[in-house]
């Protein structure tokens, strides 16, 4: 098959419908965060609390995520994606009822964000494996660039309708809301069907020391997961404990919300010019652009202001699906297709693992030693370590295999 335009993979029935789902996924993901914040907030009224529910959700997610990437290796993907999709409506359905009905408190608030992130570590390395199985290989690229646009268009729409709803309606009415797309996204994924990826039969703990193998083999890919572990954990404190309260103080939670969308927006901006520049050296370009992120964290220190957050906010989202649209390729070119999401697993696991600790530690900082000081040493860290994975051979010299082919 010819190596077709931008939306080429759309042609795929099954494609179709896996992005429809992973699109009304990301929606209600995006609302999520901003309703469940300002809902802490309200309830609470404490930045080291709000570090403490939100950092709660993320340790779900690395202590499960090794387990989900080997059931996504096991059973049907897909079946997985429903299933996991309606638990987390479940979550926010009942998160909604407390901040409505007036009883919400922090050890429910805590208990639910748990619940959501079992939901996540389920799902994220099924839906990740899951794209190589809905195109032919020679559209892979535009397949993860399509699919990155429909999460994006998700988030985008979820950021800024989120912020609207917890600014007219309150923080309740957004998580109903989040509840309803969620129940959406499971339709959707009922509709998917591929052939299942043949596999050996084994233990679990085989399952999983084959994937440690494989993960640790390629330097390229751990040099680069160790680097997200502390960038992600550096932007998780920055942008979602320390940012609401900036906003809070600034710019107001309904503008809050447009500028998380602005991230979105720079996202899906990203998500076409990958589809179209195919860099040789993919992972190189990507890995290098992450030291833009660095200017929202600058911005919300220096400049909390709603023109010059919006800006940074979309220069991020497009640094971001740069590196998120190269980094999928270089995976799902190199690792095996029955290894893939185990690998996926490992690789979420070791770029989430700090994220508890950088929500839980920000508010704490935040407090001692005050958002401005705490935001820019933050965008330190993130540029050092960044300049250190790009120091990897490796990182700088791994060449997709459609170009070698092409040159071949």
């Amino acid at each position: 098959m010819r190596d077709g335009g931008l939306f080429t993979p759309l042609r795929e029935q099954v494609f179709r419908r896996l992005v429809a789902g992973r699109g009304c996924a990301e929606l209600a993901n995006a609302i999520a965060p901003v309703a469940l914040a300002f809902a802490v907030l309200d309830v609470t009224g404490s930045l080291v609390q709000l570090g403490v529910v939100v950092g709660a959700r993320s340790l779900a997610v690395v202590l499960l995520v090794l387990f989900g990437g080997m059931l996504a290796d096991r059973l049907p993907r897909s079946v997985i994606l429903q299933g996991t999709a309606l638990l987390a409506a479940t979550t926010q359905a009942v998160i909604a009822v407390g901040v409505l009905g007036g009883f919400a408190t922090l050890p429910l608030l805590v208990v639910l964000s748990i619940a959501n992130g079992v939901t996540s570590a389920m799902s994220l390395p099924a839906a990740a494996a899951l794209t190589p199985q809905t195109v032919p290989a020679a559209i892979l690229t535009q397949a993860n660039a399509v699919a990155r646009m429909f999460v994006n268009s998700g988030r985008f729409t979820g950021a800024a309708v989120g912020g609207v709803l917890v600014g007219v309606f309150g923080p309740g009415w957004a998580m109903s809301v989040n509840a309803g797309v969620f129940v959406a996204a499971a339709l959707a994924y009922r509709a998917v069907r591929v052939e299942r990826t043949p596999r050996a039969a084994g233990s679990a703990f085989k399952d999983l020391a084959d994937g440690w193998r494989e993960f640790t083999e390629h330097t390229w890919v751990w040099v680069v997961v160790l680097q997200f572990m502390v960038v992600n954990a550096v932007l998780a404190g920055g942008l979602f404990v320390l940012g609401p309260a900036v906003a809070d103080q600034s710019i107001g939670r309904t503008a809050w919300g447009f500028v998380i969308a602005a991230q979105t927006m720079g996202a899906l901006v990203g998500g076409v010019l990958m589809a179209h520049w195919r860099p040789r050296r993919a992972l190189f370009a990507g890995v290098a652009v992450v030291l833009l992120e660095v200017i929202p964290l600058i911005t919300l220190a220096k400049a909390p202001h709603v023109l010059p957050l919006l800006l940074a906010m979309f220069v991020v989202g497009l640094s971001g699906e740069v590196f998120v649209v190269a980094w999928d390729v270089s995976l799902q070119e190199n690792i095996p297709p029955d290894k893939l999401a185990r690998v996926y697993s490992y690789d979420m696991l070791g770029s989430f693992i700090a994220l508890p600790a950088g929500e839980v530690v920000a508010g704490p900082l935040g407090t001692r030693f005050g958002t401005e000081t705490t935001l820019l040493a933050g965008a330190v860290v993130l540029a050092l370590v960044t300049c250190w994975s790009l120091s990897s051979r490796q990182v700088r010299g791994l060449v997709r295999r459609a170009s070698v082919e092409a040159s071949g």
